[in-house]
């Protein structure tokens, strides 16, 4: 699941999701790292303040997110439906202003080794995206706001597998930050 519903209200140039690194739009660049980790049965966009399907790869669904302006959480539960919908026993979920976060990325948190129901990736020691989690813990994700399941992870910190990552979960919020990607070649 790759989440992609805001609205970049920190980002002065419009929507955030088809800004461009290297001429691909952000959106498209954390999709296609989902995709080429090559170990999903499905790759799933939540949009929602802009229309997406013209910028993701072929074979990903794109789901709407009405409430998208309540915040992250609605966006997340739209993937969590989507995912009980599918009879899916776990989530795979990044972000899509994250172009640094690698298919090995993905890969690791998805295939990780263990009895705990959330996987989150780290990069050089804090945690980011993505976040494996299990279903077990579905109905303690929030419902509202504009945290997805960090709350979960500071809360229930005896739930959580941490992954050491290779790639970059620096996020893109500014022109600024943009800019720095659009100078530099980030590890893909």
């Amino acid at each position: 699941m790759v989440l992609a519903a805001g609205a970049s209200t920190r980002f002065a140039a419009g929507a955030k999701q088809l800004a461009t690194v290297d001429g691909t739009p952000l959106v498209a660049i954390a999709v296609q790292a989902a995709v080429s980790a090559g170990c999903f049965a499905e790759v799933i966009v939540v949009a929602g303040a802009v229309s997406l399907a013209s910028v993701v790869p072929e074979g990903v669904r794109v789901i709407e997110n009405p409430d998208w302006a309540s915040g992250q959480a609605s966006s997340l539960q739209a993937a969590i439906e989507a995912a009980r919908s599918a009879g899916a026993g776990a989530v795979v979920v990044g972000l899509a202003d994250q172009p640094g976060v690698t298919a090995e990325d993905w890969r690791l948190i998805s295939q990780a080794e263990t009895h705990l129901p959330i996987v989150v990736a780290t990069y050089g020691g804090v945690r980011g995206n993505p976040v494996r989690l299990g279903s077990e813990i579905w109905d303690e994700l929030p419902k509202e706001g504009d945290e997805g399941a960090r709350v979960l992870l500071r809360r229930r910190s005896d739930l959580v597998t941490a992954v050491a990552c290779r790639g970059d979960a620096s996020d893109v919020d500014t022109l600024e930050d943009l800019d720095r990607w659009n100078s530099s070649t980030p590890s893909k």
